[in-house]
């Protein structure tokens, strides 16, 4: 019995130390971080990407007469996983928005198209209170601000032609552009090695300009 009992705590602490030391090994080199929601509990992600905004997603079709067209949700109704909000919203990075939009134009009838418009609508989640709650919280009135950013810009045949970072992103570059000595802290104490392995040492600077469209680059084939 002392045997057996031994032998389960041996199994027990060898299997937790292995799980941790694969949730380490996962984690530093982005190993199937993302493969199974149990992985939640053995990856260090600690909430880092929740946001202080609201952030829905617009995908507009323009036709040539200069009528817009809301291609997400179809006609047919919005498809909602969780709760209230559509699918569209939960795709932050913009991955699904092309099929989206083309699946929309396929299945409808409409005029010649001549871009598809997604535009990304932000604003501070605290607005999202009950006035009941605000006004006990809060003295001064409500007032409500929402921003919009053009997210990407997709041809009729469901090319994405141009592609522009998140409006948080945006403010961020900004924030840190309009002031000299956060650029001069951030190139001075610019670590010579990859916190995480296999992450890319970008030069010291900005490398893009936020106002400025990303092209994508021609097809590896051609």
């Amino acid at each position: 019995m002392r045997l057996l009992k031994r032998g389960i705590s041996c199994l027990t602490i060898t299997g937790y130390i292995g799980i941790l030391l694969f949730g380490i090994f996962s984690h530093t080199f982005s190993y199937r971080t993302g493969s199974h929601p149990g992985m939640y509990y053995i990856v260090w992600d600690m909430f880092c990407g929740w946001s202080a905004y609201s952030i829905r997603t617009h995908i507009i079709g323009e036709g040539i007469s200069g009528k817009y067209y809301e291609l997400a949700p179809g006609p047919w109704g919005d498809y909602q996983p969780y709760g209230e909000l559509g699918r569209r919203h939960y795709d932050t990075t913009g991955d699904a928005w092309v099929r989206m939009a083309m699946n929309t134009l396929d299945k409808t009838d409409h005029e010649p198209i001549l871009r598809i418009l997604c535009i990304e609508e932000a604003w501070c989640k605290k607005y999202n209170l009950p006035d009941a709650v605000w006004d006990r919280r809060y003295e001064e009135q409500k007032d409500f601000q929402n921003y919009y950013r053009l997210r990407k810009v997709i041809t009729p045949e469901g090319i994405v032609a141009q592609s522009y970072v998140p409006w948080l992103t945006r403010q961020r570059t900004l924030q840190v552009s309009d002031n000299p000595r956060l650029l001069s802290d951030m190139n001075r104490g610019r670590s010579f090695f990859a916190t995480t392995v296999g992450q890319q040492v970008s030069s010291p600077g900005f490398q893009h300009d936020p106002d400025v469209p990303v092209h994508l680059s021609s097809p590896v084939g051609n």
